[in-house]
């Protein structure tokens, strides 16, 4: 089902994600997605997350969609040129996958190939312009189709950037060019996503704030010093610190329950990104009271 039309039913909305292995055995992230299931309306795979060479988010998102579970495939710009994002853009669509979500995608540098070249052929606006082009039954080349796709783009934001402004005019663009919803990255304040939200609501498209399970104290003051846009609050990370290794998983659903429940009337949904952690998905639904 296209996430957009799910979105827009009115019910607030979960979807979670799974990340492909670094191998062929996709055994585990199946099962993850399996656990999600109940309580989600789609799961994202993510592509070659981290500039991380993995299985494909494209054969990953096919095989969830053969266990009757919808996937959003992950397609960055990143690794291909104009003809391979469009070429598998097309496949997606064939292979009965309704839901793309658009990315740039890390630089090669933080991944495990940093000597890799980088493509950028198209950016993540220009990427979603092909995808909306393609369902009109055209290419980016203005050459037509002989059958055309239906898929439903989506798009990412960073509510707590440090220059929002910029992120709310690139997500303006974004809405021009063809996506239909937004995940964020992670946030931890709710009072910086309820700003956000004040200037993004006016947009009139579906946003779903970004959930990551905080998995120790750690990673907590790692994202806070290291990844942009996100600060974990303090007092997050000493109930982290505090709590012991056994029951991290336990204390990580419960504050990201708290999260989802204090931002659930700001947005449309909630994504949940669990980075391994897929059984906490249920948990988290279930403490926040979404069904």
């Amino acid at each position: 089902m296209k996430l957009a039309n799910v979105l827009q039913e009115g019910n607030f909305v979960l979807t979670g994600e799974v990340g492909p292995p670094k191998g062929v055995d996709a055994a585990e992230v199946l099962e993850g997605a399996r656990l999600m299931a109940p309580f989600v309306a789609a799961v994202n795979v993510t592509d070659n997350q981290s500039a991380v060479v993995r299985l494909g988010s494209l054969a990953v998102a096919h095989l969830i969609k053969q266990e009757g579970i919808d996937p959003v495939v992950q397609l960055v710009c990143r690794d291909r040129n104009r003809i391979a994002l469009q070429s598998d853009l097309l496949s997606a669509a064939a292979l009965g996958i309704e839901n793309a979500l658009i990315l740039t995608g890390d630089h090669p540098v933080l991944g495990d190939h940093p000597e890799a070249r980088s493509v950028f052929d198209l950016d993540s606006v220009q990427l979603l312009a092909a995808a909306r082009s393609l369902n009109s039954g055209r290419d980016l080349g203005d050459h037509e189709l002989d059958d055309s796709p239906d898929l439903c783009l989506g798009a990412v934001v960073n509510p707590g950037s440090d220059d929002l402004e910029s992120q709310l005019i690139k997500m303006e663009k974004k809405i021009e060019a063809g996506a239909e919803f937004f995940q964020t990255q992670a946030v931890y304040e709710p009072h910086v996503f309820e700003a956000f939200m004040d200037k993004a609501g006016d947009f009139g498209v579906p946003v779903m704030v970004g959930i990551v399970p905080l998995k120790s104290a750690g990673m907590a003051r790692y994202m806070t010093s290291n990844v942009a846009g996100v600060r974990v609050p303090d007092d997050m990370i000493k109930r982290m610190a505090d709590t012991k290794k056994k029951d991290r998983k336990k204390v990580s659903a419960e504050l990201s329950a708290g999260l989802v429940r204090r931002m659930k009337d700001m947005c449309q949904g909630a994504h949940i990104m669990p980075l391994g952690w897929d059984d906490v998905v249920p948990e988290i639904a279930e403490a926040a009271g979404i069904k």
